[in-house]
């Protein structure tokens, strides 16, 4: 097979626009230097979640959430995609405040979601703490194990025939249509897309995204102990902290009757090593929301690396030049699965000139660079 598309990267963003890709009639070749779906796909929650800190964000984030649950009913059960919501948890009045305002921009572009006073809230999720003042309810929000939703993309959907993934191959070097590999191997297409993440700064050096450090930790088994997605209203504050450490409550009920714990930010450091005093900092804020907690067997902790842009929001589409053929869909930071099938929408539109419903211009990787401030 002769490839119309490079996609370097197999992580979950990779893996859908490949897909995507093959579903235009394209052949796409993807190369990975690991495994399907590992790095910061195997790293994170797998949470699809509506957010809206900017219009963009909330765009890319609400078209892509409504393209997973169109596809949901394909998936495998490995897949371990369940509905399970997103119940946005308020402390005390203030926090009421800012869940009726997140409803209310919520409601103004038709995504439904549920106030919840302190007797509701009690009864919907009884392992918070009693004190809470209520909450805010997305039940259409849901979670996936993304490894392996990356795995059913490339090798299960509709159109995968057309994809040929080669693994532990990495790429040092793009040029229009080539992509050499370390073992000096070069590899061809019209169109090469960089989707790896944080190592798209090997492949092109002005690719301005910045790591951050996020620690989890899952426990043992204790089916029905929380029912949906929790998280703390302050998250979004601390989601995009520019500096320092920050942590957040963040709990997800896997389908296995496990609980997945976060969650913390961390800048300047590309060590992995898990660090005691940042995972006591998280597991401590998620006590303040889940008593019992401290009583729970833990597993496994563990870290992984968010790409970051300096605006908050992922490079998606030409890296330089439309004529150069080169493609870029990175930096989704922590929204990489919520938003790798819109992504994939609006990379395929703008490579092969189709309408999308989403705006280009807020994504555009030159969006950072010197001589688009002054065009």
């Amino acid at each position: 097979m002769s490839a119309d598309v490079i996609v370097v990267g197999a992580g979950i963003v990779g893996a859908a626009c490949a897909a995507e890709l093959a579903a235009h009639g394209l052949a796409v070749e993807v190369l990975e230097s690991r495994g399907i779906g590992g790095g910061a796909t195997a790293a994170g929650m797998g949470h699809i979640v509506v957010m809206n800190d900017s219009p963009a964000e909330f765009a890319l984030a609400r078209h892509s959430r409504e393209l997973w649950l169109e596809l949901a009913p394909q998936l495998r059960a490995c897949d371990a995609f369940a509905r399970c919501g997103t119940l946005w948890v308020a402390e005390d009045d203030e926090e009421m405040a800012a869940a009726r305002a997140m409803r209310d921009a919520f409601a103004a572009h038709d995504v439904h979601a549920d106030l919840l006073d302190t007797h509701t809230l009690r009864t919907a999720e009884p392992a918070l703490h009693q004190r809470f003042a209520g909450g805010l309810l997305v039940a259409d929000d849901a979670i996936v194990y993304a490894p392996r939703a990356a795995d059913w993309l490339l090798t299960q959907s509709p159109h995968a025939s057309r994809i040929r993934v080669s693994t532990g191959c990495s790429a040092t070097k793009i040029e229009r249509g080539r992509v050499t590999l370390t073992n000096g191997e070069a590899r061809t297409a019209a169109h090469v897309v960089v989707a790896n993440g944080l190592a798209a700064r090997e492949l092109l050096p002005d690719v301005p995204l910045t790591a951050k450090k996020g620690h989890l930790l899952i426990t043992d088994r204790y089916p029905g102990l929380i029912r949906h997605q929790l998280l703390e209203l302050g998250y979004i504050k601390s989601a995009h902290h520019a500096a320092g450490t920050s942590v957040a409550f963040n709990a997800q009920p896997r389908p296995t009757g496990q609980l997945l714990i976060g969650s913390s930010r961390q800048f300047d450091t590309l060590d992995p090593a898990v660090e005691t005093q940042v995972l006591a900092a998280m597991l401590a804020r998620a006590a303040r929301y889940l008593p019992d907690l401290p009583t729970l067997n833990a597993i496994r902790a563990w870290t992984g690396f968010r790409a970051a842009s300096p605006d908050g929001l992922p490079l998606i589409g030409a890296a330089r030049d439309v004529d150069d053929g080169i493609w870029l869909a990175a930096g989704h930071e922590g929204l990489g699965v919520t938003t790798s099938l819109g992504t994939a929408k609006l990379l395929a539109a703008q490579m092969l000139n189709h309408a999308c419903a989403l705006d280009p211009a807020a994504f555009a990787p030159r969006r950072f660079s010197t001589e688009h401030a002054h065009d």
